[in-house]
Order: C-alpha cells, then sequence, then structure tokens
C-alpha cells in the first residue's frame, strides 16, 4: 500500500509538469480573441467610446479605476500611442511569470515608435480581458 501511494504521489508530480507548458501555450482561439480583444478596446480609443473600452478591461483594472470616465483620461494622458496609434502590429505572445502577455508595435501619434505589453486575463467564462498595458522604447521599424 505504502508503495502504491508513493507511486500515485510521483504520477501526480508528473502530472503538473506535463500540464505546465500545456497551460502556457495559449491555442489558436485564444491567441485570436485576444487579438480581437485588443483591437476591439483600441477601435474604441478611436470613437472615444469609454464605456466600451472600459468594459474590455479586466475586473482588478475596472476597479482600480472606478468607472470608464477615469480610465479613458488616463488612457489618453498615459498611453497616446496606445489611444491614437498611426500603425499597429502584434507581436509575440508570451508567458512570463505565470502572466500572458500580448507585445504590439505601435507608432504613436508623435511618430515614435514604441511597444505596447498587454497583460492579459482570462475570465472565469473563457473570455479574455486586458489586466494592463505598458510601453516600452521600440527601436524605429515600419509595421
Amino acid at each position: 500500500m505504502r508503495a502504491f501511494v508513493r507511486l500515485l504521489g510521483i504520477v501526480s508530480v508528473l502530472a503538473v509538469f506535463a500540464a505546465g507548458p500545456a497551460l502556457a501555450q495559449a491555442s489558436d482561439a485564444d491567441q485570436a480573441a485576444i487579438r480581437q480583444v485588443i483591437q476591439s478596446q483600441m477601435a474604441a480609443f478611436e470613437k472615444d467610446d469609454g464605456p466600451t473600452a472600459y468594459g474590455y478591461a479586466s475586473p482588478t483594472i475596472q476597479q482600480k479605476f472606478g468607472n470608464a470616465d477615469i480610465f479613458m483620461q488616463m488612457v489618453k494622458t498615459g498611453y497616446p500611442a496606445v489611444y491614437r496609434p498611426h500603425d499597429v502590429e502584434f507581436r509575440a505572445l508570451k508567458t512570463e511569470n505565470g502572466r500572458l502577455l500580448q507585445e504590439v508595435f505601435v507608432v504613436g501619434p508623435d511618430g515614435k515608435p514604441a511597444l505596447a505589453i498587454y497583460e492579459m486575463q482570462q475570465q472565469p467564462d473563457g473570455s479574455w480581458r486586458i489586466n494592463g498595458c505598458w510601453l516600452t522604447n521600440a527601436p524605429d521599424q515600419s509595421v
């Protein structure tokens, strides 16, 4: 019996390690859904549709900002390259420290390139929401 319990424990540990890479990989459907969420939020920014743009934010982000008006003001002032991009190119979808990160190369209204890193969060219903975004400098590249 003791050998069986030990074997069961080893199998359980192996199952966790085997599932790890599979959990880290987003399916093609998830990748498409993530891209659609980001594109839809950018389209809402373009129309100055705060409630719709805010709706693509995760519950954590929504709680942090409290309402669509405050959220939109933050995006307008802090993220002009995402708020009004001239060019957009989706790059790698990565897993880092257990977080799913979508890289999006953007050229802002000032003509300067940036790499927008979107942290994505899957909701209990399987949908995807944006759980944060930050901008990093990007080399001058065409999209």
